[in-house]
């Protein structure tokens, strides 16, 4: 076979193993599950695709790129310590319990990181973790329960030395026998941001890491049994960095910027969901191995039904710190939904006049400092009632807006639940209240809530009226005037 380039070998690699069906194992036998994750640190996706990195441009041309934010003070910073444990853990800060690069508070006993899940699930796969980043092995983010942990120091001998070394060691084991799943850690590209920003400098460790990336999947692709395997490979980063100084840890949309590359069956070319997060790395790792888990997070191959992720969004209108290019709110709701906003007054910002639709990105970039930035729980676009907001421009004076849902379907006489994902915070007055309708008739009160319930998951339990036929929820935010939100996402009775 005459010798071909390293874009045409990545190519060969995604087409033809990692995202079509592997070749045909032997009659009867199903394709054995392979994985490989690998971790760049502090790597800026706008600054991967101007790079040259053919196999990172490949991966995402023929798999999914899922662009996301990770949380901020007070949950955590938004640092490597708090980004490598939400990957491997697949759970947020507000559970992994590490909340910058002291590791103090970890929970890695409760949450494991996935590669120990899928020790612990069948101890007969094989597990290896190779990193240069010497405490996510010191601290237990990736545990000892692995089977094969290789360690480098990166902070001792450099970066670049040990990334080398961690490319060299994870291609040898990854074309032999090798492991069932991996995780490959490399860490130049944040040290260089730190040193010098995200310009040339910056760049070149991109492309060199992509490089490294590149010998890793040729060393997959040149496995014997390549033919009878069934591979996930996935690429992600902890955090982002300023543009162009560099550094993290705080609210900045640069630093908080993170991304998710997945390739493998069952995933289509050039998918781009707006519903995929940070989380999802370990759900997916555990999901291709058939691991049934209840993390925060869900595998990169199951899509959103909410239908707030399909809205049509729309740029600013009155808000001044969001770029102008960026569409990221409407007032429209979904089909079968609708928004009373008969209560609310005549002024006030338009972005925010009753309840809204959003993304974390938009809403976020309104009002840095506020805990917006920590709505953990929600996916791609989600409800927002912002008194807050909406008072930054006069005649937003007060605040009553009621959101509600279409008419579900219940059996009379049941007990059903409302679950939806919340971020509420409490100041002043202001009440939210969550309510039911059977068959069109008068609102009961579920739940009210007076204090903070931030990032949190809901199941509220609801009774069934004899002869009921149909159920309407109706979140109402009223008795606000300028203080803070209610969020409301992924809305499911049953």
């Amino acid at each position: 076979m005459p010798p071909i380039g390293r874009r045409g070998l990545a190519l060969a690699l995604l087409a033809g193993a990692a995202l079509a069906a592997p070749a045909a194992p032997a009659a009867g036998a199903a394709p054995v599950k392979k994985l490989l994750v690998v971790g760049m640190d502090g790597l800026n996706w706008d600054s991967v695709a101007a790079a040259n990195a053919p196999n990172l441009h490949d991966l995402a041309a023929q798999g999914l790129l899922g662009r996301s934010l990770v949380q901020c003070p007070s949950v955590a910073d938004s640092s490597s310590g708090p980004g490598w444990s939400t990957i491997a853990t697949g759970v947020w800060p507000d559970r992994h319990g590490v909340r910058n690069n002291t590791f103090v508070g970890k929970q890695y006993g409760t949450y494991p990181d996935f590669l120990t899940r899928l020790e612990r699930a069948d101890p007969a796969y094989a597990t290896y973790s190779a990193v240069d980043w010497a405490p996510l092995h010191n601290q237990g983010t990736f545990s000892s329960a692995i089977d094969t942990r290789v360690t480098f120091d990166g902070d001792a001998n450099g970066y670049p030395a040990e990334d080398e070394r961690t490319t060299a060691d994870a291609a040898a084991r990854l074309a032999a026998g090798g492991p069932d799943a991996s995780f490959v850690y490399l860490g130049n590209t944040d040290v260089v941001a730190h040193a010098s920003g995200t310009g040339a400098a910056y760049q070149a460790a991109i492309e060199k890491q992509d490089q490294q990336l590149g010998r890793m999947l040729t060393a997959v692709r040149s496995r014997p049994t390549y033919g009878q395997e069934d591979w996930l490979i996935m690429v992600t980063t902890d955090h982002g960095h300023r543009v162009p100084q560099g550094g993290h840890g705080g609210c900045g949309i640069d630093e908080r910027g993170t991304f998710v590359l997945a390739a493998g069956s069952g995933i289509s070319a050039g998918s781009r969901p707006i519903d995929v997060r940070q989380v999802d790395v370990a759900a997916s790792a555990l999901a291709h191995f058939g691991v049934a888990t209840t993390l925060d997070g869900k595998s990169v191959r199951v899509r959103s039904t909410d239908p707030f992720d399909g809205l049509t969004l729309r740029t600013r209108v009155d808000e001044t710190g969001i770029p102008a290019t960026l569409a990221g709110w409407t007032p429209t709701a979904p089909a079968g939904w609708s928004v009373i906003r008969s209560a609310m007054p005549a002024g006030g910002v338009t972005e925010w006049r009753g309840w809204s639709f959003t993304t974390d990105e938009f809403w976020s970039r309104a009002q840095s400092g506020q805990e917006r930035e920590n709505a953990l729980r929600t996916r791609g676009v989600f409800a927002v009632a912002d008194s807050d907001e909406f008072a930054d421009k006069s005649g937003g004076t007060s605040f009553d807006s009621t959101l509600v849902s279409p008419a579900y379907p219940v059996t009379a006489g049941s007990t059903v639940r409302v679950n939806y994902v919340t971020h509420y915070r409490q100041e002043g007055s202001q009440k939210g209240d969550v309510l039911v309708s059977f068959d069109g008739g008068p609102d009961q009160l579920v739940k009210r809530y007076v204090a903070d319930s931030r990032a949190t998951v809901e199941s509220l339990p609801v009774t069934v009226p004899a002869a009921a036929a149909t159920m309407t929820v109706k979140f109402r935010y009223y008795d606000a005037s300028n203080n803070w939100y209610w969020v409301v996402d992924d809305l499911r009775v049953g």
